[in-house]
């Protein structure tokens, strides 16, 4: 059964323009939200919320920062759980860098996928967890925090049912019955835990929970959100404490709205949500609490985070160890972007919105005495547009954009100097200095020297439009009172605030609207940029049966998703050339509707499609795409079941493994998690590697050593007399399917037979650990029939083989592998025809070579 062509060519719309929709979808709930936020404080004054927030007692203070580290010490045991049911337990500290900068990206700028799912995955694939580890840990962390969120609303309702206002109004026998509901679903989930770990039932790949394990984790989530809406609850003066369950209703409520929005960090949305459903609560001294909670449980969070990694890194940098300064660095660069991203996009935020309220009156008349009127009216419009700038800024530091680096560190500067001049906001410039400082302590992270200009995903805009629009609801909320003139526009006075609000405003909206401009004016660049890998590919690398997906872990390529998100295709532009790296990753179903679309896309660009080491499952869908076809070679694969060193055919390898035994030489494989101490000896072996081959790092279809890409992957290492002389680092899938190498490097020196040692053990190991093949690689043009009647390509192809050894070992290295008795499976390239198909082969040829003029570098 069809859909109707009119629901087709809907989805079909909202497809094509998912970024535009997502970013309405999302300014719109803020927008709902600030205006449910205006109706609800139509009778307050700035002047009366400003008095309460700094009438809020020092201990009550103190009191809300002592609950919110109880909250992210609880919170950092979601992670501790999680790693001991997947079974791979990780220090606390590890577990707790992991949380606490997770957690703390997530709560302020609510892209959980992008900036916390990351934070996640740097540290913990750092400590030798793979892709899918990572990925489970995510799932029972989230499960762990909804349980929570349940157990409480349950309580909630079913013991202190409460008047609740307007459209929220519930019967309090409703509420009863509904939280019991609640509860007795969670007592069902826990006896069902017990049934499927009882009957071994599978679930896809999570652990089979325990009972006692699971009412831990639901009593864990229910005393971390008690705890930070005590937080909240401390806040508000004059609170009973009998009004505790009604505000904790509000706050579950609020975060799940939050949640379901999308809005980064739930601006207004949180706030409207709590105020709506506490209408017995003076208003000027709730949103004065929510004020303060806000910057205490959001803000200073990111700060410290921000501060534990540059700490932790410098620490690293002073040890006695030969891998400190690699491992330092490779923290940095990890995880400090992402954390300096969301801490400058903050202080931006803070730019701007203090410049749509009024400022203390008392600092303003001090100012009087010390600088003209002129300098205070700059200064405003000033601070406003960095602000801006500092929007725009973050996603270039979260790409690690050096030029991002230091504009970012002059903005924030620049901004606390504003910020004197305007107002005399002491705070606020210790704030951006404090930013400034640790931005610069975390230099080395930002490394990437491109230009400015970053690519803004959905998400991104997303956020910058949810603060102007906070920005914008801020001025006319604090100055409805004003009557609107022209005159405004042109009043310049020391009591003229809203008029500088109003030219802020108006500089501000004029900065966006050029930088949209801009990009909406230059050429359309290839879509679909990787920006660091995100929950939904590690599932999807999780469930890779070639190795080759590995390469994704590269970061020099673009990834092209499907609609569904469980399959996607690694490509780059090189000139005109859109070519892709291998098969998709992912459902084979899925294939052909990745591959069209990428011939799509290339085609909307003038581009160029070429699909690079195809694999027979792929040859009827690049037919259909009508692609010329060309057999590039043949891949060896080892099937680990039938290998065996006996018969006569084995001879070199048995031969190759006692002559390596009776030197001395011994295997090893060294687990992720224990490689980094190692990292400089390989560098070592690596460089003398690529001295030895006179050439340099090739990119695309293979890794490099870099110790970020070195780090996820378990290293096979050969040893003589002690020394490392070869080693290569092992890609393998979780499903245990195949195993590979990626990189193969050695010294010199190293004794006859090294690396048939070397793959013999290897090959030895992966029997072992259950796996089905073992992949040698390529031989380049091998197995192609150069017959009189074939096409010329495949008679030059043929020739080649057989005589080229002059450019490179063709017969010698398919030779090599056919002593491991593989079995050879076609490999293909794909492009379209004519002249185009032989330019598409030199920018294939640029972009594997790794050279300056090679597209393929780190995105």
């Amino acid at each position: 059964m069809q859909l109707p062509s009119c629901i087709r060519t809907a989805a079909s719309l909202a497809a094509r323009h998912r970024m535009a929709l997502g970013v309405a979808g999302v300014l719109l709930l803020a927008l709902l939200g600030l205006g449910a936020l205006r109706t609800l404080l139509h009778s307050i004054r700035a002047a009366d919320i400003r008095h309460a927030f700094h009438a809020i007692a020092a201990w009550r203070i103190a009191a809300a920062l002592a609950l919110t580290g109880v909250s992210y010490t609880l919170l950092t045991f979601y992670d501790v759980f999680a790693l001991r049911a997947i079974g791979r337990p990780l220090p606390y500290r590890t577990a707790a860098l992991a949380s606490f900068t997770s957690y703390s990206l997530s709560n302020n700028l609510g892209l959980s996928v992008l900036t916390g799912g990351s934070a996640r995955y740097y540290v913990y694939s750092a400590a030798g967890l793979t892709a899918g580890d990572v990925a489970r840990v995510v799932v029972i962390a989230g499960l762990t925090f909804w349980s929570g969120i349940a157990a409480l609303a349950g309580a909630a309702l079913a013991f202190h049912p409460m008047d609740l206002p307007g459209v929220w109004s519930l019967p309090p026998w409703l509420q009863t019955c509904a939280g019991a509901a609640i509860l007795v679903l969670l007592v069902a989930s826990l006896a069902a835990a017990g049934q499927m770990r009882k009957h071994g039932w599978d679930l896809r790949g999570l652990p089979k929970p325990e009972p006692r394990t699971l009412l831990t984790q639901i009593l864990l989530a229910a005393a971390d959100l008690s705890a930070a809406c005590g937080a909240l609850f401390v806040l508000v003066p004059d609170l009973a404490p009998a009004m505790f369950p009604a505000l904790l209703l509000a706050y579950v409520v609020a975060i799940v709205a939050t949640l379901i929005s999308h809005v980064p960090g739930g601006l207004g949305v949180f706030e409207a949500v709590v105020i709506a459903l506490m209408p017995d609560m003076q208003r000027a001294d709730l949103v004065a609490a929510l004020l303060a909670y806000r910057a205490i449980y959001y803000l200073l969070p990111l700060l410290l985070a921000a501060l534990v990694l540059l700490v932790s890194a410098r620490r690293r940098w002073g040890a006695p160890v030969a891998g400190a300064v690699n491992a330092a660095q490779g923290l940095l660069r990890q995880i400090a972007p992402p954390l300096l991203a969301a801490l400058c996009f903050c202080g931006g935020a803070i730019l701007l919105i203090s410049g749509s309220v009024p400022p203390a009156a008392t600092r303003l008349h001090a100012l009087r005495h010390i600088l003209p009127l002129p300098f205070v009216e700059a200064s405003h419009i000033a601070a406003s547009l960095a602000g801006t700038g500092l929007l725009l800024l973050a996603p270039g530091l979260y790409r690690r954009l050096d030029g991002a680096f230091v504009a970012a560190r002059a903005l924030l500067v620049a901004g606390a100097v504003f910020a004197l001049i305007k107002s005399l906001d002491v705070e606020q410039a210790v704030i951006l200095l404090a930013i400034a400082a640790i931005l610069q302590g975390a230099r080395p992270a930002f490394y990437r020297r491109t230009a400015l200009a970053a690519g803004f995903s959905a998400q991104w805009v997303a956020a910058i439009a949810v603060v102007a629009a906070v920005m914008l609801w801020a001025g006319f909320f604090s100055y409805r009172h004003v009557p609107y003139s022209n005159t405004l526009w042109w009043q310049f006075a020391w009591r003229g605030e809203a008029s500088r609000f109003l030219r802020a405003s108006f500089a501000v909206t004029v900065l966006l609207g050029v930088v949209l401009l801009a990009r909406l004016l230059r050429p359309v660049g290839p879509v679909d940029r990787a920006e660091g890998m995100q929950d939904r590919d590690i599932r999807v690398l999780a469930g890779a049966v070639r190795t080759d997906a590995m390469l994704m872990l590269t970061g020099d390529k673009r990834l092209l998703r499907s609609e569904s998100g469980d399959a996607l295709l690694m490509y780059q532009v090189q000139g005109r050339s859109w070519i892709v790296m291998g098969d998709p990753i992912g459902p084979v179903e899925e294939w052909s509707a990745l591959l069209w679309r990428i011939r799509e896309l290339a085609d909307a660009q003038q581009g160029r499609l070429l699909l690079y080491q195809l694999s027979a499952s792929a040859l009827p869908i690049a037919i259909d795409l009508g692609l010329q076809l060309i057999k590039y070679g043949e891949e060896a694969r080892v099937s680990l079941p039938a290998f065996s060193l006996d018969g006569p055919g084995a001879k070199s390898l048995r031969a190759a493994a006692r002559k390596a035994e009776r030197q001395g030489i011994t295997f090893e494989v060294v687990p992720a998690a224990r490689l980094e101490p190692l990292l400089p000896i390989l560098r070592k072996v690596s460089d003398a590697w690529l001295a030895m081959k006179g050439g340099h790092e090739k990119s695309f279809s293979i890794g490099r050593f870099d110790p970020g890409y070195i780090a996820h992957f378990d290293c096979a290492v050969v040893r003589c007399d002690g020394e490392i002389v070869a080693f290569a680092n092992i890609w393998k899938t979780a499903t245990r399917e195949e195993l590979s190498v990626d990189l193969m490097r050695h010294v010199e020196t190293m004794p006859n037979g090294t690396m048939d040692y070397l793959f013999i053990e290897l090959i030895r190991w992966g029997q072992a650990q259950g796996y089905r093949w073992f992949t040698l690689g390529l031989a380049p043009l091998s197995g192609i029939e150069a017959r009189p009647l074939a096409p010329l390509w495949a008679r030059a192809a043929g020739f080649l083989y057989r005589h080229g050894d002059a450019f490179y070992r063709f017969e010698g290295l398919r030779a090599y592998k056919q002593k491991f008795s593989p079995e050879w499976e076609p490999r293909y390239i794909a492009a379209g025809g004519g002249l185009g198909f032989a330019r598409s082969l030199l920018d294939l040829q640029t972009l594997v070579g790794g050279g300056r003029a090679s597209a393929a570098k780190p995105i």
